[in-house]
């Protein structure tokens, strides 16, 4: 189809949030949706007026029409949008709500360039926060800095020896701790790493401070657990920073029982601003309990709780990735299996057996294989298969189990923001030959798998059009590699889209209601202040969103 475009641009008139209503007819702008059913039949559509009433869509369409088919449209239920550009509302398939409103507060690591410089950070924090009894943050990345080795206890002890230092990795599979918090958990030579999990250790067999996936539980665990009300601050702090970058949804990568009843609370005060589709934690001790009172679903579509997340194996970056053959870069490593072969397949078991979707964290080659093997035997065994299962992340996938997606109705889950933050080092992990099925969106696409679309935030940034760019273009925020890093598998913006929008809400069996502007479904959609598909493909990432819209209400507006 031909994508209508506007020939000038005109400044955008100024909208105080009371002329927002929850039933208004919009107009004067040129908007993009997803039409019809999610997968690659779905349409890409333009259009220029939308008609919302009682926060859904009522039309969509062109002014003219519009206008002659509903002649009773008072002057205070137009708004002009000067102009600009509306999509609808964005959905993070895979983040983590929680973990980013703690991680706003806590000490970020993502910009260090050095294990020096993570330090000084720390200890910027350590001074400014004298009362805090740990000190706690998120984001360090070693393969980012020079040296490109695991940081160690030494630069820790000079920040502090009295409170105990956690630092976890940016992919949330590996910590790096102080000596007080090794004192703390009992963590010495003689400690035996635990199943799944891994103490890094120097040459004389003394722990260096950095804990592997299942190992950062024995410090973990002595962490003070937040209360509830400390966990909504901490939601509510998050939203806010996901609604002014244009997400309306996201999809909640394991929850545990203390943060699905502070949603449920926030769902009930009628507080939540965004729609929450949450996955319950396979770790959660109460699992079975919570399954056995079945989904949960707000009448306002805000909460949604049918799902349940499992971590298959570790992350690439931290060598937890669990491969078939050794790591490139390591020959006597393979990875770890988080969760064991024999538990998935009785998790899936118990999940499927009460109705909700599973949503299985696997990064590996073999990792993946356990887990499309998992959902083979149980679909066999007790069926389930139309529960829309998942493989979240899907990174590094043989090339024989790619077809299997599509023949067991697998949904990939993936972060386009993944690959190119793994850019410099997946190749070292690897090797040439195993990149054939890594991050391949566009093999996934092209075979009719339905891929949704997220950034794992606060792992990368939340902000949906890094994502955009990063899936169009595979370069980095600089620009590079010039021709994108293997390109072939390069999403079209459409393609891209449709994974943010549509299809995300397929991934959730929310597309009746959500993931285009369609008559009958909510009216969230934003309004930016760029055309994205006039914009040139690298410059993506630099489309600002002007408001954010959920059920017809203004739920963020930028400042003037």
């Amino acid at each position: 189809m031909q994508i209508l475009r506007l020939i000038s641009f005109v400044t955008l008139l100024l909208i105080s949030i009371s002329a927002w209503s929850a039933d208004a007819f919009y107009y004067n702008f040129t908007g993009y949706t997803l039409t019809g059913t999610p997968g690659n039949d779905a349409q890409l559509t333009s259009f220029n007026a939308l008609l919302v009433r009682d926060g859904r869509v009522a039309a969509v369409g062109n002014k003219q029409q519009l206008e002659s088919m509903f002649p009773e449209l008072t002057k205070q239920q137009r708004i002009d949008l000067g102009g600009r550009y509306v999509l609808p509302g964005l959905i993070d398939a895979h983040g983590h709500v929680l973990g980013l409103g703690q991680n706003l507060q806590l000490v970020d690591l993502r910009d260090a360039t050095s294990e020096q410089h993570a330090a000084e950070l720390v200890a910027n924090y350590a001074r400014n926060n004298p009362d805090y009894e740990w000190i706690i943050g998120r984001g360090w990345n070693q393969e980012l800095w020079h040296e490109r080795h695991f940081p160690s206890l030494q630069s820790l002890q000079e920040i502090s020896n009295d409170r105990p230092v956690y630092l976890t990795r940016v992919d949330g599979h590996a910590a790096w701790v102080n000596a007080k918090a090794l004192e703390l958990a009992g963590i010495n030579a003689a400690t035996l790493d635990p199943e799944g999990g891994q103490i890094i250790r120097d040459s004389n067999g003394q722990p260096t401070g950095v804990l592997i996936d299942n190992a950062m539980q024995l410090v973990a665990h002595l962490i003070p657990a937040p209360t509830i009300e400390q966990q909504q601050d901490a939601l509510k702090l998050a939203f806010s920073h996901l609604l002014q970058h244009g997400i309306t949804g996201v999809h909640d990568a394991g929850i545990d029982a203390t943060t699905f009843a502070a949603y449920q609370q926030l769902a009930k005060q009628s507080q939540l601003p965004l729609r929450i589709y949450g996955m319950l934690a396979a770790t959660e001790p109460r699992l079975p309990e919570l399954l056995a009172a079945g989904p949960y679903f707000s009448a306002d579509d805000k909460l949604t709780v049918r799902s349940v997340k499992i971590y298959g194996d570790g992350a690439l970056g931290s060598r937890g990735a669990a491969l078939l053959s050794p790591y490139h870069d390591a020959p006597s490593q393979r990875g770890l299996m988080v969760t064991s072969p024999e538990r998935i397949q009785r998790l899936f078991q118990l999940i499927i057996a009460h109705g909700f979707q599973v949503n299985t964290h696997a990064i590996g080659d073999r990792a993946n294989r356990i887990v499309l093997d998992a959902y083979e035997r149980t679909f066999a065994a007790i069926g389930g298969r139309h529960l829309r299962h998942r493989i979240e992340h899907a990174q590094i996938v043989h090339s024989d189990d790619i077809p299997r997606f599509k023949q067991l109705d697998i949904i990939a889950s993936m972060q386009p923001t993944h690959a190119t933050s793994d850019m410099n080092m997946a190749e070292d992990r690897l090797g040439t030959e195993r990149m054939k099925g890594a991050y391949a969106w566009q093999t996934f696409a092209q075979q009719q798998t339905i891929i949704a679309a997220g950034s794992d935030f606060p792992v990368e940034y939340a902000n949906p059009f890094f994502g955009l760019h990063a899936a169009v273009t595979r370069q980095d925020r600089h620009n590079q590699p010039t021709d994108g890093w293997y390109a072939h598998e390069a999403l079209t913006l459409t393609q891209a889209l449709r994974a943010f929008t549509l299809d995300a809400a397929y991934a959730a069996g929310q597309e009746q209601q959500l993931g285009s502007l369609e008559p009958g479904k909510w009216a969230d959609f934003i309004v930016l202040d760029q055309d994205p598909f006039a914009q040139e493909s690298t410059q993506l990432w630099h489309n600002s969103v002007l408001a954010t819209i959920i059920a017809g209400q203004v739920v963020y507006q930028a400042a003037d």
